[in-house]
């Protein structure tokens, strides 16, 4: 709710479109920005479907050339300095993203760079000079075909590298967001079973962070809880299959959409803090890290919030989320907040989601992976975790 003394600002939104069949609408789409487009997708799905089949007829028709740029895995900046400097003098005029949230970070970066030429690390926060991005950019379009990082919808394309000495980082500007998101559930049919479990949690683990993040404003409360109900009501129907299956793709992809939306407005929290040095040590998929911890990170932060500020708001919002989830608007929030740690620990069971340890991490590995942890989300999470709570999080989940 709008209060007297609220101020907020809302960051640059793509042109979104939503719907079950829009994706034949992308050739005329593409056409609008240009000629040659270079396609980036990932290594196998989208390119053996029928829709890149309607894709290819319809661009044929329109006399649009393109190339294809596959993407395996999650994008290091090695691999977007090498697909720039491979695609700059090709007169692309068109940048178009078709996959999961690593695709589509990738082909943010790549649109931002193909002008430029410069490399990316020049503008990594956190490593590198970290100059500012002059632009110009390559006009881009975004498709998503998971449902979870709503990368479509924000102005940073996360890179990785991986190693000992590993980083996740953004490249991060307003000019990097999408001219056009195109959202069609149909794209989702194909998903299987972990890679739902997975990508579904990512996207409530950035609804529950953005709404109780120190960032959340009232336009995004409205957003996050819309799409944790959406995500609630379509996760585990799609997951499980059957006949509500189709209609869980929606409401999914609906959620990851304004997941998307949401964290580019507020930030996020623990969840994501600890992502960045999970997915820089280890092969672990962004969306794993999220769905093992989500539940037990938001233990700790409620636990957090009662010793040390029991009047924040952000206790409140924990147990509106508890409440709507339970179906008992009249619970207490103490007893609110608790359902909500409860229901979060069933989902992570029922949509078997593995625990730390089947991730390769070793209880030796905790004190680096803590203090790599504070990085950008961390600091708008609602409560300052120490260490110690740092650390009981990922001891919770290494069994």
């Amino acid at each position: 709710m709008i209060t007297a003394t609220d101020v907020f600002a809302i960051g640059r939104l793509p042109k979104i479109v939503f719907g079950a069949g829009e994706i034949r609408h992308l050739p005329t789409q593409i056409e609008a920005f240009g000629s040659h487009g270079l396609l980036v997708t990932g290594a196998e799905s989208f390119l053996g479907s029928r829709h890149f089949l309607a894709l290819e007829r319809g661009l044929r028709a329109l006399s649009v050339r393109y190339t294809i740029l596959t993407i395996g895995g999650e994008p290091s900046p090695l691999d977007i300095d090498e697909a720039v400097a491979r695609h700059r003098g090709d007169g692309i005029e068109v940048v178009i993203g078709v996959g999961g949230g690593s695709v589509l970070d990738a082909a943010k970066a790549i649109a931002g760079l193909l002008k430029p030429g410069n490399s990316v690390m020049d503008h990594l926060e956190g490593v590198g000079p970290e100059r500012p991005y002059g632009g110009p950019t390559t006009p881009l379009i975004l498709v998503p075909t998971t449902a979870g990082t709503g990368s479509e919808a924000t102005k940073n394309a996360v890179l990785t590298r991986q190693g000992p000495d590993g980083f996740k980082k953004s490249f991060r500007d307003d000019r990097l967001v999408a001219d056009l998101a195109m959202i069609d559930p149909d794209l989702l049919a194909s998903c299987p079973k972990p890679l739902i479990a997975a990508n579904g949690m990512d996207a409530v683990t950035q609804l529950l962070e953005s709404y109780v993040s120190l960032g959340a404003n009232p336009l995004t409360d409205a957003l996050a809880m819309s799409g944790l109900q959406a995500a609630f009501k379509g996760l585990l129907p799609w997951y499980e299959g059957g006949d509500k299956a189709a209609e869980g793709r929606s409401l999914m992809a609906y959620a990851a959409l304004l997941s998307g939306l949401c964290l580019a407005q507020t930030g996020l929290g623990s969840v994501h803090g600890l992502a960045q040095p999970l997915g820089s040590f280890f092969p672990i998929p962004h969306g794993v890290v999220c769905g093992t911890l989500l539940a037990i990170a938001t233990e700790a932060n409620i636990e957090a919030l009662r010793q040390r500020a029991p009047d924040a708001p952000q206790l409140h919002k924990y147990a509106n989320v508890g409440r709507d989830l339970l179906g008992q608007p009249a619970l207490s929030d103490v007893s609110a907040q608790d359902g909500l740690i409860a229901e979060l620990k069933a989902l992570t069971h029922r949509l078997q989601l593995p625990n730390l340890s089947m991730l390769g991490v070793l209880e030796s590995d905790i004190e680096r992976i803590v203090l790599h942890s504070r990085g950008s989300s961390m600091k708008t999470n609602p409560v300052l975790l120490t260490d110690g709570e740092i650390g009981h999080i990922l001891r919770s989940r290494l069994s």
